[in-house]
């Protein structure tokens, strides 16, 4: 009788674990949003804001991945995403993750890279749920890609005062002009950005070979050796670049600038074609950078690029800066909106009677 009730206990148990489901990471029910390499089923990245949805009907999901470092991610459940996540989650060395356990259903969720690629690059490998994985929501029929430096990463956006130090966990991209633009518009966000980084020089001349008119061509920022293969096709390409090359009392000289601006813009041209309109946006670092900024597009006799400037007086220098005199979610609030009449009229988009947030 021992041996017979052990038995039905058995066959009882593998049918309930059958009804488990692992997926890997590079299955075609999971979207991504931004540049992914997929190799042996596995998924890896290390830009920032590199997004991923997937839904599934059951009542538990967890994640099994490895990061190179220690990263942060914005977690929303059932919803879009927002300014303000349901959760942030931490993925630091080889583990696994629960994402949910609640209530059995069918559930979306999202997770949003919020740290930049120095601080590491994450590995993910598969999906577990108790349930059943169902096809993701494709991404949104609107791109737009943007590539900067701190500002785009969404450096300090959470910190409580412009004094404040940096902070890994307080940097978050869902509270910068470019997703807070995304959200208004109804379109996917590309980050291509780096901390510190310009067109000719970084910030106090560090790695100054290693500018964003290079690493744009990288699948990975920090890992040189891969090069990027197009897997997207944006609606406007958003340069917001600069800040860097004037830091410290020191600047390029406008030859060099020119040609490294040029540089990138061909870069994107390559990727995306000479039908995608290019933005270039020259931010309230130094007085002269907006015309910097409008010379090189100038220089650079390419058609359909543009530029424009954010002036000094675009937000203050007191409640609207996070850590280390950048932006938080205020600064970055005014800023898109500044930004916003340029994205309408040249992509043919509507301008929503909406507020930015």
């Amino acid at each position: 009788m021992k041996k017979i009730t052990l038995t039905i206990l058995a066959v009882l148990l593998s049918v309930y674990v059958g009804k488990a489901e692992s997926i890997k990471a590079s299955d075609s029910r999971i979207s991504y949003v931004g540049r992914t390499v997929v190799e042996s089923g596995f998924v890896s990245f290390d830009w920032s804001a590199t997004t991923i949805r997937l839904r599934f009907k059951g009542s538990t999901l967890q994640i099994k991945c490895s990061d190179t470092h220690k990263d942060y991610f914005n977690l929303w459940l059932d919803k879009a995403q927002s300014a303000v996540p349901d959760e942030v989650i931490t993925v630091e060395g080889d583990t696994l993750i629960t994402l949910f356990k609640g209530k059995k259903g069918v559930h979306q969720l999202i997770l949003q890279k919020r740290t930049e690629g120095e601080q590491g690059c994450v590995k993910l490998e598969e999906f577990i749920s108790d349930g059943t994985f169902l096809q993701a929501a494709q991404p949104k029929g609107r791109l737009i890609e943007f590539i900067g430096d701190s500002y785009t990463c969404g450096y300090g956006t959470e910190a409580a005062d412009r004094n404040s130090p940096f902070l890994p966990s307080e940097e978050n991209p869902s509270l910068t002009y470019a997703d807070i633009l995304a959200r208004y518009f109804d379109a996917e966000a590309v980050h291509i950005s780096h901390s510190g980084r310009g067109v000719v020089r970084n910030y106090g001349d560090y790695n100054q070979h290693e500018n964003m008119s290079i690493r744009y061509a990288q699948a990975y920022d920090e890992y040189s050796a891969q090069a990027w293969e197009a897997s997207y096709q944006p609606d406007l390409v958003l340069i917001y670049l600069g800040t860097n090359d004037f830091s410290t009392g020191k600047q390029p000289s406008l030859r060099a600038w020119c040609e490294s601006y040029k540089n990138l813009l061909l870069k994107i041209r390559e990727f995306h074609g000479e039908q995608v309109p290019i933005l270039c946006v020259a931010s309230k670092a130094d007085e002269t950078l907006g015309l910097w900024v409008k010379e090189a597009v100038r220089r650079s006799g390419l058609e359909g690029v543009y530029a424009t400037q954010i002036d000094h007086e675009a937000h203050n220098e007191d409640e609207d800066l996070g850590a280390s005199w950048h932006p938080n979610y205020k600064g970055h609030r005014k800023v898109a909106s500044i930004m916003a009449p340029y994205v309408a009229t040249l992509t043919g988009w509507e301008l929503p009677f909406k507020v930015l947030e």
